[in-house]
């Protein structure tokens, strides 16, 4: 079958409508816009290559985009049909190793997991918790853990446990309940500035942890670009040293980070690529007063004189966590330092953990601003809330009282004095430890120390051995020390406990790397080289981390980890 067709005579009573051509204009006005468009994301994409330029110069650019481009190829091989399956089989055995040994199982061990159809009488609690406390663990008792403990005598805990005890149900977020809270906050972070050399009408607030207190600083300089500079892209600059927490900051509040080297020898952040990186979106600059990973305070004055040069100035934050009772005080106990607070006009923000060496308990920090203003960036406030104006100065909202007040009750206990005399005895400690990598006749020639450390942190590294082999040998004598990466290391944070085991520290030291020295000098004398297969955990993972161009096989081992810290 055909179709029909109109008939002729039809076809003049139904006029084909033809289609009118746009308006001149209006084509013109599409075109015009269509051209904005493109040069505006031209002009947007070769300012970010400008800037590229600037701030790593040529071959750095070069090199980043190699290192990207590897990474990405590394991705994609990992994501191979066979590769995928057996490197998803070798993560799950880690794991399962990893739950094995933090899970404890056994005869006697109860679990959990779910309330009790009738209370426990508080015979049966205590009973319970004083099992959970002797639970196996590394003896930070003796001095065996870097970190970790601070002070841990108890004459101090008596002190604190009832400081908690008191002010067990406190809330700072109702001053009106709680007055003598609100009064001792007030006064810590008083007492902290004091301490900082902060000039009249600096402000401060006290965080959860170190974490928390940089968290906030990055926060406030955010903040405060937008408002003050309408600054839409932040980027902040730090040393590749400068702790994770930076790191997580950029993650938190969608600022770009800038990672600057700290090359060896002196391990300190290098100041003409700070300079090279610093444009119209910088929003901080960062400096630490040591880092966590070397113990070596960055140049301050270099970057406060750099924070300065930028109208109006830029802001500059110094991380003292770690440093915290320890650095202010060193001058006094009869140790060498360098200018890091707020002598230095280019500082604007200290962060300074109460709970390290000024051995408050952990949930305490402190943030320092210069001004008021400067702190008034990291509030929030809301107005309109149906449940009230709402207000809280950091990321909590109702925070433990009970946390202050031991804080408070601690700074109190020590004063002045008591934390000169434990910053010379803990930095003399430290000192000590440096002498004997240095000198002693085992460890001189196979270990060396990282920079020149001024605190209560040793780096070693070693360019004979594998350091992660000395890790774990020393962890096999019941040694609980910190790994490093980039370059390969181990450190030790002297803490008050630790102080009378350095001699038990040297000496197991000499004989892990004795044993070493040992098992190379063989395996040489065999013709096998010195490469070989790693035995312990440290050598096993950092191993692997430093190998591979792509980390997700790390972030999926430290993932897992985090969950297996949730499992019951």
């Amino acid at each position: 079958m055909g179709s029909s067709r109109m008939p002729i005579s039809l076809r003049s009573s139904h006029p084909i409508q033809r289609a009118k051509s746009a308006s001149p204009g209006l084509s013109i006005g599409i075109d015009l816009l269509r051209n904005i468009v493109f040069l505006l994301f031209l002009l947007r994409w070769t300012r970010k290559a400008a800037l590229k330029l600037k701030g790593q110069g040529i071959i750095g650019t070069i090199i980043d985009t190699y290192v990207t481009t590897r990474r990405i190829l590394y991705s994609l091989f990992l994501r191979a049909p066979g590769v995928r399956s057996k490197v998803q089989r070798q993560v799950q055995e880690s794991l399962a190793k990893i739950e094995a040994k933090l899970i404890l199982k056994g005869p006697g061990l109860s679990r959990y997991l779910t309330l009790p159809k009738e209370g426990w009488t508080d015979d049966q609690v205590r009973a319970e918790l004083q099992a959970l406390a002797n639970m196996k663990h590394t003896s930070w008792e003796d001095g065996y853990v870097s970190g970790a403990v601070y002070h841990g005598q108890d004459s101090l805990i008596r002190l604190q446990t009832e400081a908690l005890q008191k002010f067990i149900v406190s809330n700072p977020i109702h001053p009106d309940v709680f007055p003598g809270v609100r009064k001792m906050e007030a006064e810590v972070v008083a007492m902290v500035l004091a301490m900082f050399n902060a000039p009249p009408g600096a402000a401060g607030v006290t965080t959860s942890g170190g974490t928390e207190s940089i968290l906030m600083a990055c926060l406030s300089a955010r903040q405060k670009a937008y408002s003050e500079r309408g600054v839409t892209e932040p980027e902040m600059i730090l040393p590749d040293t400068a702790h994770a927490a930076f790191r997580k900051a950029g993650f938190y509040f969608n600022i770009k980070v800038h990672l600057v080297a700290c090359p060896a020898p002196k391990y300190t952040v290098h100041i003409p690529s700070v300079s090279r990186l610093v444009n119209s979106n910088t929003i901080l600059l960062v400096g630490s007063a040591p880092n966590f990973s070397h113990g070596i305070i960055d140049d301050i004055s270099a970057l406060s004189r750099l924070s300065c040069r930028r109208k109006g100035s830029l802001p500059l934050h110094v991380d003292c966590c770690l440093g915290s009772f320890l650095v202010p005080f060193l001058s006094r106990a009869g140790f060498s330092t360098t200018p890091f607070d707020f002598s230095l006009k280019g500082v604007t923000s200290i962060s300074c953990d109460t709970h390290k060496y000024g051995f408050a308990p952990k949930g305490n920090s402190t943030l320092l601003y210069r001004t008021p203003s400067l702190r008034a960036y990291q509030y929030f406030i809301s107005p309109s809330w149906s449940g009230g104006v709402y207000a809280s100065p950091s990321m909590a909202g109702s925070r433990p009282g009970a946390l202050i007040a031991s804080c408070w009750a601690s700074l109190m206990s020590q004063g002045e004095s008591g934390y000169i005399s434990t910053c010379h005895a803990i930095v003399g400690a430290a000192k000590k430890f440096e002498s004997a990598v240095r000198e002693h006749p085992s460890l001189k020639d196979d270990l060396q120390v990282m920079g020149k450390p001024s605190v209560s942190v040793v780096a070693i590294t070693s360019s004979t051995l594998n350091v992660y082999d000395v890790l774990d040998g020393m962890s096999a004598k019941g040694w609980h020390l910190n790994a490093l990466q980039d370059p390969p290391g181990l450190h030790v944070a002297i803490t008050m406990p630790m102080v009378g085991a350095v001699d038990r520290l040297v000496s197991d030291l000499v004989a892990v790397v004795e044993e070493e020295r040992e098992r190379e000098r063989v395996r040489v004398a065999e013709g096998k080289g010195k490469k070989r297969e790693v035995r312990g955990d440290a050598a096993a993972l950092y191993g692997v981390a430093g190998s591979l161009p792509d980390k997700s096989v790390v972030v999926q081992l430290a993932a897992g980890f985090l969950d297996t810290l949730y499992k019951a």
